[in-house]
């Protein structure tokens, strides 16, 4: 499986409210996000680590180069954002690596949100104290 220096594959991940819109191109392994490495942008190197699982689980780390464009949410949710785009892209890149991504379980998007806040209460579940008398 050898892609050609001028195939483009494109993923979309998302997770929480972050998105990242991903690039991936026959490479040497550079990973960059908003224009910083990898190990800039993200601020904890298990964030990092996080955002290049699925290169890790099929072993393409060294081959492809990600360029990835992040907006919305935090760090976390960027991770996890940039590592959800990344999978969908490498599947569409070669379908055999699908069964493997599917495993490690980075395919799924992560359905977990805030809940909203809701009237007459301090907090999405939370009540405001009762007092009998």
């Amino acid at each position: 499986m050898s892609i050609s220096p001028t195939e483009v594959y494109l993923g979309t991940g998302r997770r929480k409210t972050a998105t990242a819109r991903i690039r991936l191109t026959a490479g040497t392994g550079k990973l960059t996000v908003n224009g910083r490495n990898f190990d800039g942008y993200f601020s904890h190197e298990n964030f990092a680590r996080q955002a290049y699982a699925p290169l890790l689980t099929v072993e393409l780390k060294d081959k492809i180069d990600v360029v990835a464009n992040v907006s919305g949410g935090g760090v976390a949710g960027q991770a996890g954002a940039v590592a959800h785009g990344i999978a969908r892209a490498l599947q569409k890149m070669n379908r055999e690596l699908r069964p493997a991504l599917k495993k490690a379980g980075h395919i799924k998007r992560d359905p977990r949100e805030k809940e909203r806040k809701k009237a007459g209460q301090p907090g999405a579940r939370k009540r405001f104290q009762f007092s009998k008398r």
